[in-house]
């Protein structure tokens, strides 16, 4: 029975790519204290399946096309928030990973060549320790052997559980504070006062707090969408929405008083209608700039996008499966439904075309090769060149027709098929020189991982709370971006319940993993090259 399974695992490879995934996010769901393996468990059904069939191997593109569809799916999430933190703090943010990620990399090279680990295999726990399948990826292109594979997997486990550790015992001892979560959408009604009858509403919005918005007006006893250009007059009422109370709380005492009334209520003139975003032609394209059904008022109002409730600022821009709060005549509600696609369907469409060009480009962009002195020549190839492209594409979000965007669950899968992909390709093809290493090598080559962990992490919440002072929860979202996995990511959102984390994270993550994958082939090229 036994020798029938190893046959079958080892004469057919989509067989065996589909079992490690399988059993492997199975195992990845085991939670001992806290912690559990997620999406990296199916490397390790990988190694023991390579290690059980030794004949199995996934060959073809399968595990590159896996990483390249990781890869796209981070920069195009992360595509905005990138190129954001390349002014201001997050020049900081990103000059603080930096440091870390070198001193990583430079303690494992320089450990490596105490205890005399071969090249490629350190390259691996570095890659290892960082969590960054990119990295690993740099260094099987440069090393042409599967020693990173090795390294990568003996680091791997710690590269994890390591932040989370240091997180934890940092919050312990730093003890940071936080305000209470507070909602986002906030709305009130104001009757407005004797002393601004006959002015224009654009006139006194101009004073208004930052981010509050009027959505309508109640004149005479009927609602209408606010404009601009209308007048008040004593004793109208307008409905505002805003991302806090003390706002609206400033505008009352500006305009008149708070005075719950008929506004929201009265559904009359305008009634208030919940839609999905499914076209395409609503996506990708600012508020100010959005066109809206012509021929009778429509004002957009409210907008939920999965957990978060969001006001609609001028420059915000919809996403498919957005649900959409909008005012309109109560006679126009199937207009509005056509008009904005209102299908729950939106959550997971995007479009193959905008994917499969953007994807090519990336791949186009890898076979560029960069001349350094002194090293040789320098492709990011599959690593980095996707995730460039892919960053540039995000933070686009549209050109023209094309929509580069996607739909955040689409992402969610997109990211974890191909990266369990990938790591079924490596687990399998590593097989049994993994078994001979580890039992040669494997406590020394899990101390150098954890103390190169250990290095870029310290130096990242050391620095930067004692010395650069950055606000914690900024500081634990450097620290998840520099190391990579996003299971930190998401503990380190527990100990600091904040929305700075995520934007810390999508700060530093693209561009450490660029650092780690030019560094590796570096690296491995001045091997190679004083080898031969």
């Amino acid at each position: 029975m036994l020798d029938l399974a190893r046959d079958l695992i080892g004469s057919q490879p989509i067989l065996t790519a589909f079992l490690a995934i399988g059993v492997g996010y199975l195992v990845g769901q085991i939670n001992i204290f806290g912690f559990s393996l997620g999406v990296g468990a199916v490397l390790f059904v990988g190694l023991a399946l390579g290690a059980f069939a030794p004949k199995a191997q996934i060959i073809g593109p399968i595990g590159l096309t896996g990483l390249i569809m990781f890869l796209y799916g981070i920069g195009i999430l992360y595509g905005r928030q990138f190129f954001e933190g390349m002014v201001g703090a997050g020049q900081k943010y990103n000059l603080l990973a930096l440091v870390g990620c070198l001193a990583g990399l430079a303690v494992a090279l320089l450990l490596g060549h105490i205890f005399g680990i071969k090249i490629g295999h350190t390259l691996g726990l570095y890659a290892g320790s960082m969590t960054s399948t990119a990295t690993l990826q740099a260094a099987l292109d440069v090393m042409k052997n599967k020693d990173p594979s090795i390294g990568y997997s003996i680091a791997y486990p710690f590269g994890v559980i390591g932040p989370i550790l240091c997180i934890y015992f940092m919050t312990r001892i730093v003890k940071p504070k936080f305000p209470a979560k507070t909602q986002r959408f906030h709305m009130g009604e104001i009757s407005v006062g004797e002393r601004f009858a006959g002015r224009r509403l654009g006139d006194l919005m101009a004073k208004a707090p930052r981010g509050l918005q009027v959505t309508m007006v109640r004149k005479g006893g009927h609602n209408i969408v606010a404009t601009d250009d209308t007048i008040l007059e004593n004793g109208d009422a307008v409905l505002v929405v805003a991302e806090d109370n003390e706002a609206i709380a400033t505008a009352a005492a500006k305009l008149g008083m708070l005075s719950p009334g008929r506004l929201a209520s009265d559904r009359a003139d305008l009634d208030y209608i919940r839609v999905f975003v499914g076209k395409a032609s609503a996506v990708g394209i600012p508020l100010a700039r959005l066109p809206m059904p012509a021929g009778y008022p429509t004002h957009l109002l409210h907008v939920r996008r999965y957990d978060a409730d969001l006001v609609p600022a001028p420059d915000l821009m919809l996403e498919f499966g957005d649900r959409v709060g909008v005012l309109a005549p109560p006679e126009r509600k199937e207009e509005i439904r056509r008009h904005f696609g209102d299908t729950v369907k939106a959550t997971a469409e995007f479009s193959y075309v905008s994917l499969g060009l953007g994807m090519v480009m990336g791949v186009l962009l890898g076979l560029i090769p960069i001349p350094i002195p002194g090293v040789g020549i320098v492709t990011l190839g599959i690593g980095g060149d996707p995730l460039i492209v892919a960053l540039i594409l995000g933070k686009l979000r549209r050109t023209g027709p094309m929509l580069w965007t996607m739909p955040l669950p689409a992402n969610i899968v997109l990211r974890n098929f191909g990266l369990a992909m990938f790591l079924a390709t490596v687990g399998v093809n590593a097989r049994q020189p993994f078994v001979r290493t580890v039992a040669e090598s494997g406590f020394t080559m899990l101390f150098i991982g954890v103390a190169v962990l250990l290095t870029t992490v310290a130096i990242v919440l050391l620095v930067g709370h004692y010395l650069m002072k950055i606000p914690y929860d900024d500081l634990v979202g450097v620290a998840s971006g520099a190391t990579g996995n996003p299971a930190i990511l998401v503990y380190s959102a527990k100990m600091a319940p904040t929305e700075r984390p995520d934007i810390g994270y999508a700060m530093i993550f693209p561009s450490m993993t660029l650092v780690k994958v030019i560094a590796a082939q570096i690296v491995g090229l001045l091997a190679v090259g004083s080898a031969g």
